[in-house]
């Protein structure tokens, strides 16, 4: 049986809810259309650094919530409504727009990602224990925009016994892939060094990276800017090569497979 697991991290270099009247956009405005905002402005690193807050603390919440039994379209709604509630605490006294940047998403098992199920989707899908459960969500904060995943084995209440075997090995790839990638992610490095080192890091713990794994520069209001990074390069698809750039803001979206890397179109909806 394939699994997948995911990492996501958003790397800043310079180092529904709550008033979200304006959609993300996945396209970049023109240049002419106003002034960028990057890391060189202090509120603007402030604002990230509140919204990167928020999407850790709702990644620790919804992984003490889910409990086998319980239904993916539930722990979407959860999530959901804790990154609405968080957002409500911060910038009182300002009118802004601020709450969910990218829905909350489960994806079980061989589902690589973006599975958020309406409450009126049928049939529903139940976690189970033992079942390899992939993460991820993204908060706003004025457009300035924090995305996180996280991959986990849900396991029942007593069972501390630890993960081994193909779930060990792709989780385990993930992660010291998307922590490699960060690190890459620095003025003259390049776009390509991160993709090569995902490529060894799979290669390292016997997986595949995924085929179709685009990460994207985000901008204030922009979750999916021109220039991406590719995690698997081939005839199918290619990308320009580009120079990371100081105050500029890039996500490391990390997917690795125990099977070949190659998604198939599932029976569910797309709703993200």
């Amino acid at each position: 049986e394939e699994r997948s697991s995911r990492e996501k991290r958003v790397v800043g270099r310079s180092t529904g809810g709550c008033g979200q009247a304006r959609r993300m956009s996945d396209v970049e405005m023109d240049e002419g259309a106003g002034a960028e905002v990057d890391l060189t402005n202090q509120d603007a690193i402030t604002k990230y650094k509140a919204a990167g807050d928020i999407v850790n603390k709702t990644l620790a919440g919804l992984m003490v919530y889910a409990k086998p039994g319980m239904k993916v379209v539930d722990c979407c709604a959860f999530g959901d409504s804790l990154i609405t509630q968080q957002c409500a605490m911060i910038y009182k006294s300002k009118k802004m727009e601020k709450g969910i940047a990218f829905p909350t998403c489960v994806s079980v098992n061989d589902c690589v990602c973006h599975y958020s199920p309406l409450p009126s989707d049928s049939p529903t899908v139940s976690l189970k224990a033992g079942d390899v459960v992939k993460v991820d969500l993204g908060c706003h904060v004025d457009g300035f925009i924090a995305v996180a995943a996280h991959t986990f084995v849900l396991r029942e209440e007593n069972d501390t016994a630890p993960i081994t075997g193909p779930k060990a090995d792709v989780i385990k790839a993930a992660y010291l892939a998307a922590e490699a990638g960060l690190r890459l992610v620095k003025p003259g490095n390049t776009n390509a060094q991160v993709t090569e080192i995902l490529k060894k890091a799979a290669s390292d713990f016997g997986v595949n990276t995924v085929q179709g794994v685009l990460m994207h520069e985000l901008k204030q209001f922009v979750i999916d800017g021109n220039n991406v990074i590719i995690e698997r390069e081939d005839i199918e698809q290619k990308v320009d090569t580009f120079e990371f750039e100081q105050s500029k803001v890039y996500t490391v979206d990390v997917f690795m497979s125990t099977g070949e890397g190659k998604p198939i179109l599932r029976d569910a909806r797309t709703t993200v």
